[in-house]
């Protein structure tokens, strides 16, 4: 992976350069930026750079050993850790599933867990840094390097590290041993232990210019200015959104129909047909990660509508078909309603992440979401 991969984060890209050729590497830092901003595939073209045996300005040289095996994610001494579903006796730690990482990734560097979990056909599991893998990571950690001048750890998503596995590496973060470098990557900063976050040196990186995303669609994808700047505008940063939009139908989009069908039925009170439809979306074969999916989908629809009354509408971030469901749902709602319906999705989710029973969960969700619209129109009538 190369710099000149990475979509915009100009920035960031110079103050990584600039700390190697100052020979100020920090033995552990924490890159972090939301879905689809490249905060890993940075950290992957930085492992390149550091690691690269004859430099350009700016970037790996692309043809030497290092950087041969760092473009196939199989170099000796970079390591990665990245959420896996556990299964005992099979699938316990993320050497199980490299092959399918190493697939994933170079298919899609902005990859979010949603569809690394796909790859894996694990949609039903939690995404999880298991016990297993700290021992696995100090074992690595104390081999001599094999090629390079420093061994590298890249941990995926440390916020979903087992609080007894992310305290076993306390101490090596701390104290790690000479020529080990930790790159952490994470989405969710308060997810995140304090004691993790307190140890390591911050890089944020920050959601891509709608610009940027534009270039990038006209460039790679070959799409036409107007298409590039529609899709960049609605993406707001995020890449692997656009790569979804520029294969996407709207009329297509299941989360869209998932939403719409269910929020009519909470506004009509059919407790039948949500029964009907919670056995649906409680299916194994929808997936956990699916779920937090669709009810983020939700929130975002919500947050659309309230921009919708209260704000610019040039502002929206919905086209097409979403545009004219945020604009008729806008005129049942309104802010207090808003607030409550995003509230209690954003329950849901935490349960969904603490292993809750979906058709609990969502059932619970639906039946408070019609108190809370039920209240609204007694109040309107």
């Amino acid at each position: 992976m190369f710099f000149s991969e990475i979509i915009g984060q100009n920035e960031v890209k110079k103050r990584l350069v600039h700390s190697v050729s100052e020979n100020r590497v920090s033995h552990a830092q924490l890159f972090l930026g939301s879905e689809g901003s490249g905060a890993l595939a940075l950290a992957v073209a930085y492992t390149q750079y550091i690691l690269c045996k004859s430099r350009r300005e700016g970037e790996a040289c692309g043809s030497c050993a290092s950087c041969i095996k760092n473009n196939k994610l199989v170099h000796p001494d970079v390591h990665f850790v990245y959420p896996i579903a556990i299964k005992k006796g099979s699938v316990e730690k993320s050497t199980d599933v490299v092959s399918e990482w190493r697939e994933a990734f170079l298919a899609n560097p902005y990859l979010n867990l949603s569809d690394w979990f796909s790859c894996m056909d694990a949609e039903n599991k939690q995404p999880i840094i298991g016990v297993e893998e700290s021992a696995e990571i100090l074992r690595k950690l104390a081999l001599t390097t094999y090629e390079g001048e420093f061994k590298v750890m890249i941990i995926w998503m440390p916020e979903k590290m087992h609080t007894s596995a992310a305290n076993k590496l306390l101490k090596i973060l701390e104290e790690p041993p000479d020529k080990t470098l930790f790159i952490l990557v994470s989405e969710n900063e308060e997810a995140l232990l304090r004691t993790i976050y307190s140890r390591t040196q911050l890089i944020k990186v920050t959601r891509i210019g709608d610009e940027d995303i534009k270039k990038a669609l006209m460039e790679r994808n070959q799409f036409p200015d107007t298409d590039a700047a529609r899709i960049a505008y609605l993406a707001d940063g995020n890449f692997n959104a656009a790569l979804r939009l520029t294969g996407e139908n709207p009329e297509e989009n299941p989360n869209l129909q998932r939403f719409r069908e269910w929020i009519r039925m909470v506004f009509k009170a059919d407790v039948v047909a949500i029964i009907s439809w919670v056995e649906e979306i409680a299916n194994s074969k929808v997936g956990r990660e699916n779920q937090k999916a669709f009810l983020l989908y939700g929130i975002n629809i919500i947050r659309e509508c309230l921009v919708g009354m209260y704000g610019d509408k040039k502002l929206l971030r919905v086209g097409g078909e979403e545009l004219d469901f945020v604009e008729k749902l806008s005129t049942r709602l309104n802010g207090n309603t808003c607030k409550e319906l995003a509230d209690e999705m954003n329950e849901a989710i935490i349960h969904i992440e603490r292993n809750g029973s979906g058709k609990l969960i969502f059932t619970d969700l639906s039946l408070k979401c019609m108190k809370t619209v039920r209240k609204k129109e007694k109040l309107s009538a």
